[in-house]
C-alpha cells in the first residue's frame, strides 16, 4: 500500500472527489497536511509527494510564510527522486523549483476549458488511455510562464494558458498540472465557488450558474478520465 503526503493550502480547497475515489480504487493513502498551521513531516517516510492548488502566488512568501519551508520541502523531494504531483500552485512550485519561471497568466482561466496533449504529452505514460482532446477544470490567474527550461517538458496546452502539465525530462514521475480536474465534481464545484467568492467577485466577473452546468455536463467524463491518469501516474511511481 502507497503511502502520499499531501499539501493542502486552503481549508475549502481539499484533495476533491475524483482524487480521493481513484485512491480509495487503489488503495493509496492520502495523508493531508493543511501546511498554513500544521507542521510537515519527515518526507522520507513516503512514496511521493502531492501538493494541490490554493490562494496564495509562488512569491507571495509574507503573505504567506509557510511557503518558504514548503518550497524547501519541494526541492528537498526533488533532490530524493521523489515521485511528486502537483495541482495548479503545486504544478506552479515545482516550475519555480525547477528554475522555470511563474507569472500572472494572459488572462483568468476559471471554468472548463479544451485543451490538447502536446506530442511529448501523447508520449507521458500517465496520459495512455487518455484522448489528446481533453476537458479542463480551471481555477488560476498565475501560470508557468514559456519557454521553459529545457530539462522541462511541456505536456498540456490550452487556448487559456500555453503550459497546462509539465514533467522533469527523464523522470515522468515528477510532474505537474495547471489544471484542476482532480476536483471537477459538482460538490467540488459548488464548495470552490462559496470558499472563492472574493477572488472570483473581482472583474471580470464569473457566472456560477455556468460552472455548475458544465460540471453537470463534464463530471463523469472527467471523472473517468481522472481515474485512467491516476493509475497510471501510481504505476509509474518508482
Amino acid at each position: 500500500m502507497k503511502r502520499l503526503l499531501v499539501f493542502q493550502h486552503m481549508s475549502w480547497e481539499g484533495p476533491g472527489q475524483h482524487l480521493i475515489h481513484s485512491a480509495k480504487r487503489l488503495g493509496i493513502v492520502l495523508d493531508i497536511v493543511e501546511v498554513w498551521h500544521m507542521p510537515i513531516p519527515d518526507i522520507r517516510s513516503y512514496d511521493g509527494l502531492l501538493v494541490l492548488g490554493g490562494g496564495p502566488n509562488v512569491d507571495q512568501e509574507e503573505e504567506y510564510p509557510f511557503l518558504k519551508l514548503e518550497k524547501e520541502v519541494i526541492r528537498q523531494a526533488i533532490e530524493a527522486d521523489m515521485p511528486y504531483l502537483g495541482f495548479c500552485l503545486g504544478h506552479q512550485l515545482l516550475a519555480d523549483a525547477l528554475g522555470a519561471s511563474v507569472g500572472a497568466n494572459f488572462c483568468r482561466s476559471i471554468g472548463f476549458v479544451h485543451g490538447q496533449l502536446t506530442n511529448d504529452g501523447r508520449r507521458h505514460p500517465v496520459f495512455q488511455g487518455i484522448p489528446k482532446d481533453i476537458v479542463l477544470f480551471k481555477w488560476h490567474s498565475q501560470a508557468v510562464l514559456p519557454p521553459v527550461p529545457e530539462h522541462i517538458n511541456v505536456l498540456v496546452t490550452s487556448p487559456e494558458c500555453r503550459v497546462e502539465a509539465i514533467s522533469l525530462e527523464g523522470k515522468p514521475y515528477i510532474m505537474g498540472l495547471q489544471f484542476d480536474s482532480h476536483a471537477a465534481s459538482i460538490a467540488d464545484a459548488k464548495k470552490w465557488l462559496k470558499g472563492d467568492q472574493d477572488w472570483l467577485s473581482r472583474p471580470p466577473g464569473v457566472d456560477p450558474d455556468s460552472i455548475i452546468k458544465d460540471a453537470q455536463l463534464h463530471e463523469a467524463l472527467i471523472g473517468q478520465q481522472f481515474e485512467v491518469f491516476f493509475k497510471n501516474y501510481i504505476e509509474l511511481m518508482p
